[in-house]
């Protein structure tokens, strides 16, 4: 590192942007159009003591680079922009604070909220706070990207379940694991975890992020953290919180091996990606890296105020994917975790901010263009949160033909269909489930989108857990530090009158029946279904329906208070899945073929087609499916859905009838043959599904 102090650096090359080594040396580029010169700061090991600063010497299409001859992995670095603090122009700059590389791919040190990193000037064209934070501030290390791979590929999953889960928070809690390895990276990879997986039946696993992110000084002060991780700050770093550290194994390399682990295992990675804002917050949050190199381009500032950000994500700032340097900070990323670390797919947080141009949201915006024609993002899979909180930010359904959305009007439709009607007794209707259930075509089928393309989902990340749906009546959030005022967006829990853990075996009784019926409806619904981590299970957070800064057993799974007939139901539901999967990945169309077979049909219980005016009756809760066609059964299938609180009895469509599941029952098993025309009792808060063994009905 010596040897680097009084070395002048070469032009190099205005590519690839961040540091780059070539065997003999690293090259720097950084982009900014604003500044009038870019420093490149080397630190010592520690990253406290600055050795060296060196103008980068070129500049070409605003991009400022330079080669340092002889440097190599391991160099400790940082960057000062200089140019004009005219916040009324939306320029930021200030040398005295150390800036993070936009593209680092190992972030060192650990931030820490100071006085000499956040500039609060009341007066716009003034700047006093001129304090040097090298010794605070965090700086990028150059890496060797190489990774021994060996025969790695992606599954290539074609019917998707989706698994979403904390790194952390998945294994921390979890007996079979090894200490040293529980709450990381090789936790998840680790053989206990895998074989769970695989005898769940999920095929792809949905991290929540796993960028570098901090966690918001509000939090800190209070003694808590941004556990949830949607507070990026590093678009190409692993967060090194998330690992074990263990055989000496970097971050990096860690998160690699649980790929290369779970790939092997036949599964897929998806990330949860937060390119909507950074961690720097809104104006007087801390400058670390894009507002100090370049906050006019990096960031969407309110055109009649430039001093002020649109907060079009609700955390402050919003990036600006309108400006060519952030598309490309975007995609260049996104293709970095493809390429380099082998992820399989995406999950875009706030993703309509994606596709906001000058003039509203528009499913043909830069971006999604980009990835449409990009040769490697082209072919991973896309999945949209499909809203933002600015205006027109509500776009289910809005996205571009090939990308996957969360549908919550899937999980509100299920929630007012069985939890309302088992606590108030009035319910979504039968026509609301229905077309829910059968992928959503009031929203994705007039948009020529298959059905598939719907994510389906009860419960996420965001709310409460599914036992805690049906087991409180209001949120519990006090821990988190704002007097019980977040979280109030969820709704549709119980509101039994009984909160929590209780003696009562018929209430308990009606808990468990509601969420089998809700896990049921979820994993074979026509779309993809995505089950929360946890619910398999009957994982509680105690009530608190937004637990973003719990880093502890409220939010870890507790593997040793399973409900082992719950996880057996939802074995036996995702087996079910798997063998006959009971919608196909098109849209039905209601009519009969050539010998009289229709592909679908909604029955009433006594069999005859449900009517116009029941589908849209909230005070019926039973009714009949009859799948002709189903997606990979052979035979057709009949399912009996029961709402009500008491039961109710069904006449069977004619032949002969093997019954799959039976939801009334704590592990939905049942060996049963019934004929047609037959009267099947379905009991309150379930649903059945049947087989039929024998000829195929001609009629409904």
């Amino acid at each position: 590192m010596e040897r680097l102090i009084h070395v002048t650096p070469l032009a190099g090359r205005p590519w690839p942007l961040g540091a780059s080594f070539d065997g003999h040396g690293v090259n720097f580029a950084v982009f900014s159009a604003h500044a009038q010169a870019i420093e490149l700061c080397l630190f010592d090991a520690t990253g406290i003591r600055e050795l060296a600063r060196h103008h980068l010497p070129a500049q070409t299409n605003d991009v400022w680079h330079g080669y340092l001859p002889d440097a190599a992995p391991g160099l400790l670095y940082g960057l000062r922009a200089y140019g004009p603090w005219r916040p009324d122009q939306g320029h930021r700059f200030d040398p005295s604070k150390l800036l993070l590389d936009p593209y680092a791919r190992e972030i060192v040190g650990e931030f820490i909220w100071s006085g000499d990193q956040i500039i609060t000037e009341r007066d716009p064209l003034r700047r006093t706070n001129t304090h040097n934070n090298a010794a605070l501030a965090l700086k990028a290390r150059v890496t060797d990207d190489h990774f021994d791979w060996g025969d790695d590929a992606s599954p290539m999953i074609t019917d998707t379940v989706l698994y979403e889960c904390h790194v952390k928070g998945y294994s921390m809690l979890n007996p079979l694991i090894p200490p040293s390895l529980r709450g990381s990276y090789a936790g998840l990879a680790h053989p206990a975890s895998i074989n769970y997986l695989k005898q769940l039946g999920v095929t792809s696993v949905s991290l929540l992020p796993v960028h570098y992110s901090l966690s918001e000084d509000r939090l800190i002060g209070m003694g808590l953290c941004n556990y949830w991780g949607y507070n990026t700050i590093g678009f190409f770093c692993v967060n090194p919180r998330l690992a074990s550290g263990s055989r000496g194994m970097s971050a990096r390399d860690e998160f690699r091996g649980m790929v290369r682990a779970l790939h092997a295992a036949g599964l897929e990675v998806i990330l949860d990606v937060v390119y909507n804002h950074t961690a720097e917050s809104g104006e007087t949050g801390p400058t670390i890296s894009f507002r100090g190199l370049d906050n006019a381009n990096y960031y969407r500032l309110q055109a009649n105020d430039l001093a002020h950000y649109e907060n079009l994500s609700g955390c402050g700032n919003t990036l600006d994917v309108r400006q060519p340097v952030v598309l490309q900070l975007v995609m260049d990323s996104l293709r970095y975790w493809v390429t380099d670390m082998h992820v399989d797919g995406f999950r875009f947080d706030l993703a309509s901010i994606l596709g906001r141009t000058d003039s509203g949201f528009s499913p043909q915006g830069a971006f999604f263009t980009a990835v449409a024609q990009d040769p490697v993002l082209s072919h991973v899979r896309m999945i949209s949160e499909p809203w933002d909180l600015g205006p027109g930010g509500y776009q289910v359904g809005g996205f571009p033909r090939h990308w996957h959305e969360w549908n919550d009007k899937f999980r509100d439709g299920m929630r007012k269909f069985w939890v309302q009607a088992a606590a108030s007794g009035h319910s979504g209707t039968c026509g609301e489930f229905a077309m829910r259930l059968c992928g959503s075509s009031d929203v994705f089928q007039q948009r020529r989108r298959v059905p598939s393309k719907s994510i389906n989902y009860v419960v996420s990340h965001d709310g409460f857990t599914l036992r805690d749906l049906v087991s409180y009546n209001e949120r519990h959030n006090q821990a988190n530090g704002e007097n019980n005022r977040d979280g109030q967006g969820e709704n549709h829990n119980f509101n039994c009158g009984v909160e929590g853990p209780t003696a009562d075996t018929a209430v308990n009784s009606l808990r468990t029946r509601l969420q089998r019926a809700m896990l049921a409806s979820t994993l074979l619904s026509q779309g993809t279904p995505m089950l929360c981590a946890g619910d398999e299970i009957g994982h509680t957070q105690d009530g608190n329906n937004n637990p973003y800064c719990q880093d502890n057993a409220t939010t870890w799974i507790k593997w040793e208070a399973m409900d082992k007939d719950l996880l057996a139901f939802t074995q036996h539901v995702m087996q079910i899945r798997r063998q006959s999967l009971p919608f196909a990945n098109l849209w039905y169309s209601g009519l009969s073929d050539a010998d009289g077979v229709y592909d679908l049909s909604w029955l009433n219980p006594n069999g005859s087609a449900l009517q116009a005016d029941a589908w849209q009756n909230p005070g019926i809760h039973a009714m009949a499916c009859l799948i002709g066609k189903p997606g990979r059964s052979k035979s057709p299938l009949l399912w009996l859905i029961n709402a009500g609180h008491d039961t109710r009895p069904f006449v069977l469509a004619r032949g002969q009838w093997q019954v799959m599941l039976d939801t009334s029952l704590p592990q939905g098993k049942i060996d049963r043959l019934c004929s047609g025309g037959s009267l099947f009792t379905v009991k309150a808060h379930s649903l059945i599904l049947l087989q039929q063994t024998g000829t195929r009905p001609l009629t409904r």
